[in-house]
C-alpha cells in the first residue's frame, strides 16, 4: 500500500469523529452550508476544440480523476471523482457499504492529492477480504460498486412514518437548487445531490457519478453529527435501486429527483416505506412510493414553468 505524503499543503488529517462539533441552531437555519464551486480550476477545466461548422471554440468540462481508498491497511476501491471533498467521499462510501459502523471511532483520514490516495483509519481492526470478493458493478455514472451484503442493513432500517413533505417545499427546492451556481451550469456532464430540510437546501454535492455525490453527503452528515430526522434528499439522477438503498441506509425517509425511476428502485422504496418522488420539473412530479407523507399544500396554477436556461438534459428529452 502506498503511504501518503503528509506535507501540510497536500494532506489533511481529519479529527476523530467524536471531536466534530454539531452545527449550531443559527447555522442549521442557513441555506447551502456547502455548495459546488464552479470557479475552482481543479474541478472545471477549459479545453479548446471545434464546433459543427469547424470553427474553433473553448468550452468548460468537469474534471475526472482516480481516488484510491484504503480502510486501515486494506485497499477497498478506486473511484473516479471530480476530486473535491475526498474525506467526506471516503467516509460516506465506507458507511454506505457497511464497512464503517456508525459507532466506529475514526482515528484519522489521511489524503494525498499527488498520489490520489486516501486512507481512513479506525480504532477497530477491519478485514473485508471476503466482502471484497462479492463486488457488483452498479448502474451509476462513473461505474459505482456495491458489495454482496449491502441489503443486510437495508432490511433492518425503519424510516420515520410521521415525516412529511409539502408540495410547496418541492417547488421551492427545485427552483433554488436549479438556480444555484454549480458545475453543471458551468460545464454540464455531472450529477448533483442535495441534503435538504423543509424548503432549505443544506448540503449540495456534485460529482461525475450520483453515487459519489450521495456518499459525500453521507460522509458530511457523519463527520458533522447531522441526524436524518426531518431531512429530505434531492438528486438530479435516476431513482435506481442503488440510490434508494443508500438513502434508506442513511435514514432519510424522502427521496426526490428531477429524473425518472427504475422498476427495482420503486420496488425497494415500497418495501422500505421510502417516499419516492421523481420527474420534478416545473409544476409536475410523480409519487410512486410512500405517498402518505406528501402534503398537497401548493396551488399548482401559481407555480411557474421551469426556466429553459437552467433545464437539464433530462428536462428537455428523456430521463437522464
Amino acid at each position: 500500500m502506498p503511504k501518503p505524503k503528509l506535507a501540510q499543503e497536500r494532506s489533511r488529517r481529519a479529527p476523530a469523529t467524536a471531536a466534530v462539533s454539531r452545527p449550531s441552531a443559527a447555522t442549521a437555519a442557513r441555506e447551502f452550508l456547502v455548495r459546488p464551486d464552479p470557479a475552482d480550476p481543479r474541478l472545471v477545466h477549459r479545453v479548446r476544440g471545434f464546433d459543427q461548422a469547424g470553427q474553433p471554440i473553448e468550452t468548460a468540462v468537469p474534471a475526472e480523476r482516480p481516488l484510491t481508498l484504503y480502510l486501515n491497511g486494506q485497499e477497498i476501491v478506486t473511484m473516479m471523482t471530480i476530486g473535491d471533498y475526498p474525506e467526506h467521499l471516503a467516509v460516506g462510501y465506507l458507511l454506505n457499504q457497511n464497512m464503517l459502523r456508525a459507532d466506529d471511532r475514526i482515528a484519522a483520514v489521511d489524503y494525498d492529492d499527488d498520489l490520489g490516495v486516501i486512507v481512513v483509519r479506525t480504532d477497530r481492526k477491519t478485514d473485508y477480504e471476503a466482502k471484497l470478493r462479492k463486488k457488483t458493478l452498479t448502474s451509476g455514472c462513473a461505474q459505482g460498486t456495491a458489495f454482496g451484503d449491502i441489503m443486510e442493513k437495508f432490511e433492518r432500517v425503519v424510516l420515520d412514518p410521521t415525516a412529511r413533505v409539502k408540495t410547496s417545499w418541492l417547488y421551492a427546492l427545485s427552483k433554488k437548487i436549479n438556480l444555484a451556481p454549480s458545475i453543471y451550469l458551468e460545464a454540464g456532464a455531472i450529477h448533483g445531490c442535495v441534503l435538504c430540510e423543509q424548503d432549505r437546501p443544506l448540503v449540495y454535492m456534485e460529482d461525475v457519478g450520483r453515487h459519489n455525490a450521495i456518499d459525500k453527503i453521507a460522509g458530511y452528515m457523519h463527520r458533522h453529527a447531522i441526524a436524518p430526522t426531518g431531512k429530505l434528499f434531492y438528486t438530479t439522477g435516476r431513482l435506481t435501486s442503488e440510490m434508494v438503498i443508500k438513502c434508506v441506509q442513511m435514514g432519510i425517509p424522502i427521496l426526490i429527483s428531477r429524473s425518472g425511476f427504475t422498476a427495482s428502485g420503486v420496488e425497494l422504496a415500497r418495501k422500505a416505506n421510502l417516499t419516492l418522488i421523481g420527474r420534478l420539473k416545473g409544476r409536475r412530479f410523480l409519487v410512486l412510493a410512500g405517498e402518505a407523507r406528501v402534503v398537497y399544500d401548493a396551488d399548482i396554477r401559481a407555480v411557474a414553468d421551469e426556466d429553459k436556461r437552467v433545464q437539464r438534459k433530462a428536462s428537455i428529452a428523456a430521463d437522464d
